[in-house]
Order: structure tokens, then sequence, then C-alpha cells
């Protein structure tokens, strides 16, 4: 097999070969277009995890409120729809359809409803590790709030929550790892991302080895960063001596 790496120093629109490998003035390489294509997948990636962090956290606490049962309701049918329609469906709907149901909508990017759709889709799968976590704290620590005089809010907010998040770090990081990877997706509403990148690259340069090895090699950077990331936060917040009750509950 011949490798031909240089596919990468050539220009997009001529295929002239440019030295040093990044485009001058107007002129765009393949390794400038790739480069751009990360920034766009890292920028999905991160506004998706922040809003599936904020919609996922509020989700999986309303599931174990004490009797507050249309909560409970609202927080399951929640986790329920997003988690069983396929997420490639998911884009397609909150770009093809919402648009058309809602005119409003309409003025939105494409980069947006992406964000919203994955980001939505990730946090039923966090509200119901948070909600697991919750439960897994022994009894005690809710009583324990409880005798303080903590209202309902308080004891979540001093008490449940941040030992649950200690608790759930662990899937909190697969799920971080699996959003980026799940951005992929959004080649399929024209956002030009890794995936996109690769798929229009070996179109047009025929180089397909080349173009796909790396774009994996950015995937698995990208991937591992957000292990160690989330391996050094586990570290710090980790409290000693602490294991979650198997058999816990509210």
């Amino acid at each position: 097999m011949n490798w031909d790496w240089q596919v990468f120093c050539e220009d997009n629109i001529t295929g002239e070969v440019v030295s040093g490998c990044f485009g001058k003035g107007g002129d765009v390489t393949y390794l400038d277009w790739m480069m751009s294509a990360w920034g766009w997948t890292v920028a999905v990636s991160l506004l998706a995890l922040i809003l599936a962090l904020v919609a996922g956290s509020l989700i999986g606490t309303i599931r174990t409120l004490p009797n507050s049962p249309w909560l409970v309701r609202f927080g399951n049918a929640w986790v329920e729809l997003f988690r069983n329609i396929p997420l490639l469906v998911q884009i397609f709907l909150w770009y093809h359809v919402v648009p058309a149901m809602f005119p409003v909508m309409r003025s939105v990017s494409g980069f947006t409803l992406v964000v919203i759709a994955l980001g939505l889709f990730t946090s039923a799968r966090i509200a119901e590790q948070l909600r697991a976590g919750i439960q897994a704290l022994p009894k005690g620590q809710r009583y324990a709030g409880m005798a303080l005089g903590f209202t309902t809010a308080q004891y979540y907010r001093y008490v449940l929550l941040p030992m649950a998040y200690r608790i759930i770090i662990p899937p909190l990081t697969s799920e971080s790892m699996n959003i980026f990877k799940n951005s992929s997706v959004a080649f399929a509403v024209s956002i030009s991302e890794l995936t996109m990148f690769a798929m229009q690259a070996q179109e047009e340069t025929s180089r397909g080895v080349e173009i796909y090895l790396a774009v994996t090699v950015l995937y698995v950077i990208s991937a591992l960063v957000i292990n160690r990331i989330m391996t050094f936060i586990e570290k710090r917040t980790r409290v000693p001596g602490f294991i979650a009750s198997a058999g816990g509950g509210h």
C-alpha cells in the first residue's frame, strides 16, 4: 500500500501542494479543513455536554423528590422519551419537523439545533445516572439533613447532590466521551465536523485510508483528554472511605 500523507498539504480547490501544509491568504489545505472540522466537533460536543449536565441534573433530581408524584412522572417520561428514540432520528426531528411546526425556530442555526438534540438525548442518560447515584446514598444522609432543619431544597443542595455527583463521575466520564463520538451524526444536517470532513475529503482525494486514519487519531486524542480530565476530577473529589450502599434508597 502506498501512503500519501502529503494529501493534507494540498489545496482543496486546486490540488496543488502548499508549502508548510497550512494555507495562506485565501488558500485552504486539507489540513486546515480538518483542524476546522475538529474545532466544530469540539464546540458541538462541549455545548451539548453543558446542556446535558444542566437538564440531566434537573430531571434526575426531580425523579427522586419525595411527595411529588407528578414531577416524578414528568421526569420518568422525559427519560423514556429521549432515551428510546435514536439520536439520528432526534436530530432530523429538530432540524426538519420542529421548525415546520414552530416557525420561530426557522431562524435557529443547524449548529444550535444539533447541540439541542445531542444535549437532550444525553440528558436522559445523565438523569438516570444521577437518580441512581442519589438512591445509592444511605437513608441516614436524608434523615440527618431533616434533623438539622434543612428544607428539601437545602438537603439536596448541601447533602445529597454533592455526594451523588461524586458517585456518578465514572459513568459521567463514559457519557462525556460518548457525546464527543455521537457528535459525528451532525454530518447528517451538513455541520462541517470531522466525519463530514472525512467523507468529503475522501471523495475529492481518493485517499480514504490516510483521511480516515487521521480523523480516527483526532477522535482518540479527544477521548483520551476527556478521560484524563474526568479521572483527575474523580481523584480530587473522592470521599475517603465512602462506599455507596448497594441497597440504599429513600
